[in-house]
């Protein structure tokens, strides 16, 4: 493991811990030249299907994209960057769990819209709004009275 102060490649683990959310792996190193700490995360990524884009494409899963659109809808919303990164390690796990090799970029799309669904309703519309490219604002207005009818059924 390189040392993000020295770029050494060496060092020993001093601490090794599982996440909360049992997805990560979290080390505590020393560098063997400088000396200094750091810590490393370790994320399982085999078994997370390809995800099969619009045009067909093949793309790896790439969770930091799921949380920057996260980050996008939830801007200046009250909700935690924890939050928003238990909500990826939920969708990384639900991946795991279906056990596919592939898996449609809509599919993972609504797996998120349903997650801020849950957690913020501003932020479930603004993302819905990206998401689903509204074409003009009837469609926008059926959006809002379809999470009300699932508001009421709650």
């Amino acid at each position: 493991m390189k040392c993000p102060f020295c770029d050494y490649l060496e060092s020993k683990v001093l601490d090794s811990r599982m996440s909360k959310e049992m997805d990560t792996i979290r080390r505590r190193r020393e560098c063997l030249k400088c000396g200094k700490r750091f810590t490393t995360a370790e994320r399982l990524e085999e078994g997370i299907p390809l995800v099969i884009k619009k045009d067909d494409r093949r793309e790896v899963f790439d969770r930091t994209k799921i949380l920057s659109g996260l980050k996008k809808a939830c801007e200046k919303r009250p909700i935690s960057i924890t939050n928003l990164e238990k909500i990826v390690s939920r969708i990384e796990y639900n991946l795991l769990e279906k056990g596919e090799r592939e898996i449609k970029a809509s599919e993972v799309g609504e797996m998120v819209m349903e997650e801020l669904r849950k957690l913020d309703e501003v932020a479930y519309v603004r993302f819905a709004s990206v998401y689903r490219q509204f074409r003009d604002i009837n469609e926008f207005m059926e959006e809002l009275k379809n999470l009300l009818l699932k508001k009421g059924e709650e």
